[in-house]
């Protein structure tokens, strides 16, 4: 940990600082060779990191690092706020989830009081979301409210942006052929008109103008958003449903969010709320796209006017020919399809290799999106230009 708070006698002295830090990472072993002893603060600050990354059973602060939070909810919340104390709120989620994953806390995350003490982030909703029906009624009401917490914290970061970039997009979409001076889209009207390049003037002659439109005066885009609730996918479920609010609230776009494992579930009733659509998740289960897409082809009314953007990471447990047969036909009648492995900050997870190169050689490349690159996505889709793929890491 290189983000820690230590005791003031020790920052004055590098040399014994780099031994200090040395001493929190190896943990004390015989072997650390760092000879360095702690106390106070740093000590207290060693049990919360033996008790989480240590060996053993029971944890002994500034001594031999020892491994165990105990079975108990108390101990657990006091062991969350230990480390708040001690760490900054970066590192504490990354605590929080080692401790979820080497420790087998998720059953604990049941406990109101564990809630209340908890550093509330995407993983966390996650984690909540799949314990979410066999959660007691007496935490669900805790859990409903760390949640909101989280997608309100979103809404704030991502809401603004995202209308504002998809309405820039819807108005550009809507061409028309007699534009005012101030809608001429130049590069589409030059384009266009080429064939009327005259060289001996060095011009073109336009007999065909294309211009911008206005969203309110243009046919209303439809996306559909068909989500994979695979438990892999649990931080994507959480931000469609996020983003799946914020298109709803737009007048120009129809929202559909369709989730799906091995059964198929529509969401979109439930879109003014993000947290409702989350609680309407079952995060786990088996996978099957091609139904999924079967279901989504069914409501499209308007090909041309229609985005569907499938999350997934491709692990299809249904008919793969099918689901590819499916998407090619979607695109063939005007639909623009969009293929995301993940809508997370944390990149591409493992995925199928073999199905992402399937789509991509049908003009669909897969490809992981974060939050804050998915609202240029969508516009690049609205207007049916080359989406901006990130490379790929």
């Amino acid at each position: 940990m290189t983000d820690t708070q230590g005791d003031a006698a020790t920052t004055t002295d590098p040399a014994r600082e780099r031994l200090r830090r040395w001493r929190l990472v190896l943990g004390g072993d015989p072997a650390d060779g760092t000879g360095h002893a702690l106390s106070g603060q740093d000590a207290a600050m060693d049990g919360a990191l033996a008790a989480l990354y240590g060996k053993g059973d029971k944890p002994q602060a500034g001594r031999d690092r020892s491994a165990g939070l105990g079975a108990s909810a108390p101990s657990v919340a006091r062991w969350l706020g230990d480390i708040r104390t001690y760490f900054p709120s970066s590192v504490v989620q990354v605590m929080q989830r080692d401790a979820i994953d080497r420790l087998g806390l998720a059953t604990l995350l049941l406990e109101p009081e564990m809630l209340e003490a908890v550093e509330a982030d995407v993983h966390l909703v996650g984690t909540l979301l799949s314990l979410n029906k066999a959660m007691p009624e007496t935490t669900k009401e805790t859990a409903r409210a760390v949640v909101r917490k989280v997608v309100e914290d979103l809404e704030k970061r991502l809401a603004t942006r995202t209308r504002a970039t998809l309405t820039g997009a819807l108005d550009r979409s809507a061409r028309v052929s007699r534009p005012r001076h101030h809608d001429i889209d130049w590069n589409r009207t030059i384009a266009a008109n080429l064939k009327h390049y005259l060289p001996e003037h060095r011009t073109v002659v336009p007999e065909r103008i294309v211009g911008y439109g206005r969203a309110s005066r243009s046919v209303k885009k439809e996306v559909v958003l068909c989500v994979d609730q695979s438990g892999s996918m649990a931080a994507s479920v959480v931000y469609a449903s996020v983003f799946g609010a914020v298109l709803a609230s737009m007048r120009s776009i129809d929202t559909r969010l369709v989730v799906f494992d091995t059964a198929v579930t529509d969401l979109t009733d439930q879109l003014d709320d993000p947290v409702d659509v989350l609680f309407g998740t079952q995060l786990g289960g088996g996978t099957d796209i091609n139904r999924a897409l079967a279901y989504c082809q069914s409501r499209i009314t308007r090909p041309a006017e229609t985005v569907v953007v499938l999350i997934s990471d491709l692990y299809e447990g249904g008919i793969r020919d099918e689901m590819l047969k499916r998407v090619a036909a979607m695109q063939a009648s005007g639909v623009r399809f969009v293929t995301l492995l993940a809508l997370s900050d944390e990149g591409a997870p493992a995925y199928d290799r073999e199905h992402a190169a399937a789509l991509a050689a049908l003009g669909a490349p897969a490809f992981a999106c974060t939050p804050d690159l998915f609202p240029e996505v969508m516009a690049a889709a609205v207007e049916k230009r080359p989406l901006p793929i990130p490379d790929a890491g």
